[in-house]
């Protein structure tokens, strides 16, 4: 009874967007944590470590997945600060690694571009254009008599 109540509880707060953006945050989060407990290599992040360490960049996806998440209980058009903060580290990363691959000489940068475009931000950006539910509460609801319903 009270998986089912929480159940209603979040399908009723986070409406059609919600859960995209809380599992993206979540994921983001996650994503920054390891880069801290576990440092991967850099090769074709040259750009973004020139200007600060991983750890200050993991720092961001984890700042920026926390905002994802966060968003997800926002009503629909305001929501969209979710989907911008979802976009901004792996927009950040595909960028570092398509620099790395036209001047650095790292070609495996290009195709972590294209990755990191398509798979993230892609999906991202289709993700937002989802609209909102006909008769959820981020709708006004029918007019009656001249009056909203």
């Amino acid at each position: 009874m009270k998986a089912r109540a929480a159940r209603c509880w979040f399908s009723g707060r986070l409406g059609r967007r919600g859960p995209f953006l809380v599992f993206m945050g979540v994921g983001k989060v996650c994503w920054g944590i390891s880069m801290i407990v576990e440092p991967p290599r850099t090769d074709g992040l040259q750009l973004l470590t020139h200007a600060a360490p991983l750890h200050c960049w993991a720092t961001v996806w984890i700042l920026f997945g926390l905002a994802t998440f966060a968003s997800a209980w926002l009503r629909f058009t305001r929501d969209a600060w979710g989907f911008v903060a979802a976009s901004v580290p792996p927009t950040l990363w595909a960028f570092a690694y398509g620099w790395a691959g036209l001047m650095d000489g790292y070609g495996r940068g290009l195709w972590i571009f294209i990755w990191y475009m398509t798979s993230h931000c892609g999906v991202i950006w289709c993700a937002s254009r989802v609209p909102p539910e006909a008769g959820s509460p981020d709708l006004p609801g029918p007019v009656v008599e001249g009056r909203p319903g």
